[in-house]
């Protein structure tokens, strides 16, 4: 069963991190053959720089993605305890395709791994009708923890991290893809 996985960089910053943690994630999911995954860099999108009353062909294309993918990856820095302004717009630019679908976190920051923009990108996720998978992968200090190649240090608990969230994602994704093909998910009139 073919699971449509999103990779979301959450970084715009020159010299990000983000480059160097995604790429350890689509290794690691590359290494399972139920995803394949589609990666999605706010960076290379070609967005506005505002929301605008119409959409410019590059948002059209980005909710179509969205709309595409079963599941999503966020890989997230923590910037002054919260998350960035560039994986809010991307959010925020898309609607109902979030509705019903899981999303999982990978962060990174200081000593608290980015922990802290997981628990606020958790509200923003739910305000959409998305489900977040609880279990993460958190990397504290993680300028320390990948070497000059990208590689991790010490992969050990970071790659069982991984597995166990990809595990749940993989649940989440096919119960959720098989309740939205037998009844299309709709919000309930306030």
């Amino acid at each position: 069963m073919n699971i449509k996985v999103a990779l979301l960089y959450g970084s715009t910053r020159e010299g990000r991190l983000c480059d160097t943690v995604a790429q350890w994630a689509l290794r690691e999911i590359g290494k399972r053959t139920e995803f394949s995954v589609d990666v999605i860099d706010p960076a290379a999108l070609g967005l506005p720089e505002r929301h605008k009353r119409k959409d410019s062909a590059e948002l059209v294309a980005l909710k179509q993605r969205i709309e595409n993918a079963d599941c999503f990856v966020v890989v997230t820095p923590e910037y002054n305890h919260s998350y960035p302004a560039a994986i809010k717009f991307v959010i925020d630019s898309v609607h109902e395709p979030w509705h019903a679908k899981p999303v999982a976190f990978i962060s990174y920051g200081g000593s608290s791994g980015g922990l802290r923009a997981v628990e606020h990108l958790r509200a923003v996720f739910a305000e959409l009708h998305a489900v977040s998978i609880r279990d993460t992968v958190s990397f504290p200090n993680a300028w320390t923890q990948f070497d000059e190649t990208g590689e991790l240090r010490q992969a050990g608990a970071a790659e069982r991290s991984m597995t166990t969230m990809l595990e749940r994602l993989k649940w989440w994704a096919i119960a959720l893809r098989s309740a939205r093909e037998a009844m299309p998910y709709t919000k309930a009139a306030a």
